[in-house]
């Protein structure tokens, strides 16, 4: 077996972007909108909705990783780079995870579902600072960037460099090979 299981590479590609985006609206639309800025309850519900569909299919993803055949593991010839990469696999799961539940947290806290999703007609707060959990949410938000730029790095440096067929294996085609 070559490749993956068609349901993973679908969510690795679709979770992706999706990461992506909804790290570019928290970091980029969010942080620049004054909370008293009606266009904030709009940003506020299309990020909290993606944030919980990440966490949907971040969790459907591991069942299906989990539950399903996979490639052998990679050896590329040196076990600390072999269990970094596993690492970094591991990591990019535990974070993005935590990073959806502190904004769950921080949400909650703040009473935000029922003033984004509710309509009850409450303002918004004026800094979510307040709420332990945004700190979190913040410095999460930062290391999933890292961890994003250090895998895409790595899966360029498999394809361009090494070209050892790494990516293949999350591509689509026949898993037999």
């Amino acid at each position: 077996m070559t490749r993956y299981h068609p349901l993973v590479v679908v969510l690795h590609w679709l979770l992706a972007g999706m990461i992506v985006l909804g790290l570019i609206m928290g970091g980029n639309v969010l942080a620049e909108t004054a909370n008293d800025d009606p266009f904030k309850l709009t940003a506020l519900r299309m990020h909290m909705s993606m944030g919980m569909i990440i966490l949907a299919l971040m969790v459907l993803r591991l069942v299906t990783r989990l539950a399903t055949r996979k490639p052998p593991q990679s050896d590329i010839g040196h076990p600390l780079l072999n269990r970094l990469g596993q690492a970094m696999h591991w990591s990019l799961y535990v974070v993005a995870t935590a990073l959806c539940l502190s904004g769950l947290a921080t949400a909650t806290m703040a009473g935000l579902p029922g003033i984004v999703f509710g309509g009850s007609g409450a303002a918004l707060p004026a800094d979510f600072a307040v709420f332990p959990p945004r700190a979190a949410h913040g410095a999460l938000a930062f290391l999933l960037g890292l961890l994003i730029l250090g895998h895409v790095g790595a899966g360029l440096w498999h394809q361009y460099i090494r070209r050892d067929g790494l990516f293949g294996r999350m591509w689509f085609g026949s898993r037999e090979g």
